[in-house]
């Protein structure tokens, strides 16, 4: 037992580093060898228990199977820290370049080297083979972890490599048998990857499975629909009409523009201001509803913008003096206007996948263009087409000449990746209609400065 001992820290003294720049470069050295070598290093191991028993972190923090969730809950003193790693994550392990080899590193950066090597490690070593929903529920509670430490800055590249990651999580799920089972199905998170599966498998579900689906659908839509809510909230929904007299009521009266005209009339004597004339706030607005025609493309490239353009035009739908209608297409067009007011039901209604064959959609959406200069026709797509790009644009360029304002998107998601074709995205930029960049923000301010 003394001999067992001895050699064990033997070993353990050899393995401890004797710099800090050493120390924080054997925890990077381990990271990549987790993320990109499925075998543990036994040397890295030994030496990175050693780092973090000698910097007071738990060992706890160096297993790639314990979330960051169950580390916080056991050691809440490291919430902070792990809020705080942005910085770090960027530097990704650079020594700086007045730090001579041993020198220019202290303590804390160790410590948070350790940090940012467990959150990076749970988040990029997925493994493979199959995939449970409490592993999943795991992954994406670390991920959140990490867009939180990175802030800002988590958009972009960096979302569009979760959601890649998460995507192939949940297809490696075996998704029926979870949701088969209620305790399961409970576990799941959902997400954009988890309700695409849900909605191509949709047909092939029943009974307690089928029921489990929906309700996550629902929980997606309603997480979804409360967030551009917020964005929606502030629209205007019609202009002033010049054409209406204001009314010359009290409450009406532009004091500040009375005064201003009447200026002329100041007595400089008497020090008054004698006012012949009162001028009064117009508050009449258009009667009109404004008419709103969505077209959204729900070929398997553009699940997330079908998700996204189905829960925005429900909120549309829901303000005053605003006529919505939704189409969703592929290689057929089908007219989802009926259930626009329930986006949940509308998903139900969508078959994913197929290819693009835009003039299919044209041809339902021309005749609902009643008032072309009081309409507004967004076109969701990555424009794609079959063989029929020339006629599909030459009609979007027609509609477009006759007064209705088109807005082309080439998607509508979270990272504001997108992929349009070059053919139509330059042909739009010459017709004064650029395509719109991914980020749905830009579209709920376009259709915002419509409605005003």
């Amino acid at each position: 037992m003394t001999s067992t001992t001895h050699d064990d820290s033997s070993t353990r003294a050899t393995a401890e580093p004797t710099t800090y720049e050493t120390r924080r470069q054997i925890l990077y050295w381990r990271l990549l060898a987790g993320i990109f070598d499925n075998e543990p290093q036994a040397a890295l191991e030994s030496a990175a228990v050693g780092i973090a028993e000698d910097h007071g972190l738990p060992v706890a923090l160096l297993d790639p199977g314990v979330s960051i969730d169950n580390v916080v809950q056991r050691f809440p003193e490291l919430e902070g820290e792990f809020d705080t790693l942005g910085a770090a994550i960027r530097a990704g392990g650079e020594q700086p370049e007045h730090a001579d080899p041993g020198d220019g590193i202290d303590a804390d950066e160790v410590r948070s080297a350790a940090l940012v090597s467990k959150l990076l490690l749970n988040v990029f070593a997925t493994g493979t083979g199959s995939v449970s929903a409490t592993r999943l529920a795991d992954w994406q509670r670390d991920a959140q972890w990490l867009r939180r430490a990175l802030g800002a800055e988590s958009g972009g590249e960096m979302a569009t490599v979760l959601a890649g990651l998460e995507s192939d999580l949940v297809s490696r799920m075996r998704l029926r048998e979870v949701l088969a089972d209620p305790n399961l199905a409970a576990q799941l998170t959902p997400s954009m990857s988890l309700i695409e599966q849900l909605l191509r498998d949709k047909s092939n579900l029943s009974g307690v499975a089928l029921a489990n689906a929906k309700s996550l659908i629902r929980r997606y839509v309603d997480q979804v629909a409360e967030v551009l809510r917020t964005q929606v909230q502030q629209t205007s929904v019609g202009t002033v009409d010049r054409s209406v007299p204001p009314k010359r009521i009290l409450r009406n009266l532009d004091v500040d523009r009375t005064i201003w005209k009447n200026l002329p009339n100041w007595n400089p004597r008497d020090e008054r201001l004698y006012v012949d004339r009162l001028y009064y706030h117009q508050t009449a607005k258009r009667t009109t509803p404004a008419r709103m025609i969505v077209v959204v493309d729900q070929s398997g490239s553009m699940t997330d913008s079908m998700v996204n353009c189905t829960i925005l035009a429900s909120i549309f739908a829901g303000l005053p003096k605003v006529d919505v209608h939704l189409i969703a297409y592929d290689t057929r067009a089908i007219d989802l206007t009926p259930w626009v007011h329930d986006p949940f039901e509308v998903l139900l209604r969508t078959n994913l996948g197929g290819g693009n064959d835009g003039p299919v959609a044209m041809a339902m959406a021309q005749p609902k263009i009643v008032d072309p200069k009081n309409t507004v026709l967004v076109w969701i797509s990555d424009f794609y087409e079959f063989d029929r790009s020339q006629p599909l644009f030459e009609t979007m360029q027609a509609v477009h000449r006759n007064g209705v304002k088109f807005i082309p998107v080439g998607s509508v998601n979270s990272s504001g990746h997108q992929s349009v074709n070059p053919w139509f995205r330059d042909r739009f930029k010459t017709m004064g209609t650029p395509v719109i960049s991914g980020r749905i923000q830009k579209l709920v301010h376009e259709l915002k400065n419509f409605l005003d």
